[in-house]
């Protein structure tokens, strides 16, 4: 079936209607369809209190219990003023951290029980703009016949939150900025009851946002044929400091140009990238031996400034060689549970991620591997290990476990990720940490925000 047959706009009243008074979680929060990954959401049965907690190297300096349901956090400026916005499976909230950024004062709030996912929410700082990604099971949805899209909400005055649009999107597990958030890539989860047969997953949709009242969908999707040649899911994407958007999801991860002239390695031409037809750069599979589910659920590359002519970014034949992916699965037990892996980008920049095959097929070299699964200061009594999101600043990772709480890691030594610090709290739903003004911003989908600060 055509993608085109069943791409539809919805309109902003209706959708906003069913936000406001649909007030139940999803009861199939699990996707079936997705046993090895993004199985842990059902934090209310996986995440079950142990009665201990534990906690090394690192301060509780804050919290915000009120944000109880908590997936996501970011921030935004207002010249002088520091905003934190916390969106949830209560909606929308913005908290002040100005004065004194370990005790949030919550100013604003958008209220939509029942909200699920958005997962990794970004905002744009220029237009204090903020965008929701609708997951199919939101509101008391299915994968199967649930309905997905984008809310774009104006956060430029964050005591009143509003709405500007909804646009029904064919994904809607995570929606992320392209081109300064001129654009959304919006992909995930797991395919609906009308997609292709052959499909394992959602890939992405590219949606223009530059008129943010009237958001318009592409119809044909893009980062097709991710795994081994077959269509899969797309779990986010993160855009580098070169200005690539790394695409992870079942199959790998790949990085893309989505502006300027470049050389596709899959054509051998140089053409123009767009965030519609963007530009193939480096990627593919993770071996399986790091990550046997081969669900990659985000990552991280770092990178110095982009090269003056356009070409490859500077340094990308030394530390921009280096990917950092966390795998996201759910097994029996922890010792399997998904793991942080460092790769090695070198030999996958002539596109070799984007003709690999079960015949003959591509992997990154592993260069390191992190699991939380038997480490100090983890919980033997839980069967909740997986990795989730993270966040780099300099040397040391801070990343999300679950139930295993929040993990820092000393990553200098990229063959050797090192645990320098943990924050495990006996009710631990750790889901999302973000660096900001050297503290650790925690989303605890059980425990609202914790804000954290490395001893020193």
């Amino acid at each position: 079936m055509s993608t085109r047959s069943w791409f539809l706009r919805s309109g902003l009243a209706l959708a906003v209607a069913a936000a406001l008074t649909v007030t139940t979680m999803p009861a199939d929060a699990c996707d079936p369809d997705h046993a090895t990954g993004e199985g842990g959401h059902d934090v209310t049965t996986r995440a079950a209190d142990s009665g201990t907690s534990s906690v090394k190297g690192v301060q509780h300096v804050g919290s915000v219990p009120d944000a109880q349901g908590a997936i996501s956090v970011n921030f935004l400026q207002y010249g002088q003023r520091d905003v934190m916005l916390v969106s949830g499976q209560f909606g929308l909230r913005a908290y002040d951290v100005t004065a004194d950024p370990a005790r949030p004062r919550l100013v604003g709030r958008l209220s939509m029980p029942g909200m699920w996912e958005t997962e990794d929410t970004e905002v744009d700082p220029i237009r204090k703009l903020v965008f929701l990604a609708r997951d199919p099971r939101a509101f008391g949805g299915n994968t199967q016949t649930g309905e997905s899209g984008v809310y774009v909400v104006d956060a430029s005055n964050p005591e009143r939150l509003e709405v500007l649009s909804y646009v029904k999107v064919p994904a809607g597990h995570t929606t992320s900025c392209v081109n300064n958030c001129r654009y959304l890539w919006t992909g995930g989860p797991a395919k609906a009851a009308n997609m292709p047969a052959d499909w394992g997953g959602r890939p992405v949709w590219v949606t223009d946002i530059r008129d943010p009242r009237n958001p318009k969908v592409f119809p044909e999707p893009i980062d097709t044929g991710r795994n081994d040649g077959k269509t899969d899911y797309v779990h986010d994407v993160q855009v580098d400091d070169a200005g690539i958007a790394w695409v992870s999801g079942r199959g790998g991860v790949r990085g893309y140009w989505t502006e300027g002239v470049h050389r596709d390695p899959v054509s051998n031409t140089m053409r123009r990238a767009t965030p519609i037809e963007p530009v193939p750069y480096a990627g593919g599979g993770i071996d399986e031996v790091a990550a046997p589910s081969k669900f990659m659920h985000n990552s991280y590359r770092p990178v110095g400034r982009r090269a003056a002519d356009g070409g490859q970014p500077a340094g990308h034949r030394g530390r921009g060689d280096i990917l950092y992916v966390t795998e996201e699965s759910f097994l029996s037990g922890c010792a399997g549970d998904g793991v942080l892996v460092i790769s090695s980008l070198a030999g996958s920049y002539d596109g070799q991620g984007w003709r690999s095959r079960p015949d003959k097929p591509f992997r990154l070299r592993t260069l390191g591997t992190w699991s939380v699964a038997g480490q100090e200061g983890s919980d033997p009594n839980s069967g909740d290990c997986s990795a989730h999101y993270f966040d780099v600043r300099g040397n040391v990772l801070v990343q999300s476990f679950y139930a295993q709480g929040t993990r820092f890691l000393d990553v200098s030594d990229p063959t050797n990720p090192t645990q320098i610090a943990y924050f495990r709290p006996r009710d631990a739903a750790s889901w999302q940490p973000m660096w900001h003004r050297g503290l650790a911003y925690v989303a605890d989908n059980k425990r609202g925000i914790d804000i954290l600060s490395l001893s020193r």
